[in-house]
C-alpha cells in the first residue's frame, strides 16, 4: 500500500508530556560525544547562566519520537516502518532545552511526496514548554521505500 497523500496537513493532538532528566540528558550527551561541561555538569550549566544542565540541540528527537509514533500508528497511512529510511532531520530552535523542563509536542505532516517508487513524508512537531512557550520545532523527512 503506497503511502496515503491525505495525511498532508493531518494535525495529530498534543503528544503527552515529557520531562526532561538530568540523566537523561547526560545519556544523550555521552551518546552524541557533547563535551560541554553545560551538558554534564550541573555548576557549569549555573555559571553559564541555565537553570540546569542544558541539553545538546539534537536532544529534541528524543520528545520528536514519541509524536512520530502517533504518525507511524496510523492505520490510514500507508506507512510500512520496516521500509523507512530516515532521510532528513532539521531543527529550529528558539532557546535550548534544560533539565527540568516539561515539554509538550505536537506534529503536523507538512509534505507527501512521491519519487520513482519511493515516498517522503515531512513531519514537523513542535515542542512547547509547561507555560506553553516554544522551544524547538523538529522536522524529519522519512522516506519510505517502495516495491523491490
Amino acid at each position: 500500500m503506497p503511502v496515503n497523500p491525505e495525511l498532508l496537513g493531518r494535525t495529530f493532538p498534543p503528544a503527552p508530556s515529557y520531562l526532561v532528566g538530568r540523566e537523561k540528558v547526560r545519556e544523550f550527551s555521552r551518546a552524541v560525544f557533547a563535551t560541554n561541561p553545560i551538558n554534564l555538569d550541573v555548576d557549569a550549566a549555573r555559571t553559564a547562566g541555565h537553570a540546569d544542565l542544558v541539553a545538546p540541540p539534537t536532544f529534541a528527537i528524543v520528545v520528536q519520537e514519541i509524536t512520530l509514533a502517533q504518525l507511524l500508528a496510523e492505520e490510514d497511512s500507508g506507512i510500512d516502518f520496516t521500509r523507512v529510511v530516515h532521510g532528513d532531520q532539521r531543527f529550529t530552535t528558539t532557546r535550548a532545552i534544560v533539565a527540568g523542563d516539561e515539554l509538550t509536542a505536537q506534529l503536523a505532516v507538512t509534505s507527501v511526496k512521491t519519487l520513482g517508487g519511493h515516498s517522503m513524508v515531512t513531519a514537523e512537531s513542535t515542542i512547547t514548554d509547561a507555560a506553553g512557550e516554544h522551544v524547538v520545532t523538529a522536522i524529519s523527512t522519512l522516506v519510505v521505500r517502495g516495491d523491490e
